[in-house]
């Protein structure tokens, strides 16, 4: 009896020690993370957990995404959400509010660099999923807006998806009547196009 209840109290020590260091997954963006329109458990964010589940993994995603967020309003939110989840991975999904409403390219180049070193200084990785602009704000500023991705991803050395709705925008069935927003059909094809990252991300947390 007395060996039993031994085994038991370990079990459960195991058990709480697998819980206290289950590795959490950040998701900081905006209506395209926040399943804007649709049902939460419809969204890339929630199927991604899922699937986690479904294979086997144990990360838990934390969905901290606002429809209609900048980079202004990630980067004021990111230390809070550092501080409480302590991410090993956090994935930086902002930008399409600050092209729509045609706000500094500089400055949200700015903001998303302060995210990446904040995140890296809370001991997390980074992944940046990118995303383009309509043609009708001008090629200039077009080409500008997709840069900062990509100047970002070489200057910080961070892994780049770039473009997160690649195979959805331009779709009219993939996209919600506004044509800004993804419809339940597209978020797999959204996850799709995340998932290899994230597979490395597994590969490396297993090590």
């Amino acid at each position: 009896m007395r060996k039993w209840l031994l085994w038991l109290g370990v079990g459960w020590i195991l058990c709480g020690v697998s819980a206290v260091y289950a590795n959490t997954w950040l998701v900081v963006g905006d209506s395209l993370s926040a399943a804007y329109g649709i049902e939460m458990e419809e969204g890339w964010v929630a199927l991604l957990q899922k699937r986690l589940a479904a294979e086997g993994h144990e990360q838990q995603v934390v969905n901290a995404s606002i429809s209609g967020d900048t980079t202004a309003g990630g980067l004021t939110r990111l230390p809070a959400l550092l501080e409480e989840h302590q991410p090993t991975l956090t994935m930086i999904e902002l930008g399409a509010n600050d092209g729509l409403r045609g706000l500094s390219t500089i400055t949200m180049q700015q903001h998303l660099r302060e995210m990446i070193h904040l995140a890296r200084a809370a001991g997390s990785d980074v992944l940046l999923l990118g995303m383009h602009i309509p043609p009708n704000y001008g090629q200039r500023y077009s080409e500008m807006f997709h840069h900062v991705y990509h100047h970002l991803a070489q200057s910080e050395d961070v892994p780049l998806l770039a473009f997160l709705l690649a195979g959805v925008g331009g779709e009219a069935a993939l996209m919600q009547d506004d044509g800004l927003h993804p419809t339940a059909e597209a978020q797999p094809i959204m996850l799709e196009n995340v998932w290899p990252f994230l597979v490395q991300q597994i590969a490396k947390e297993q090590e």
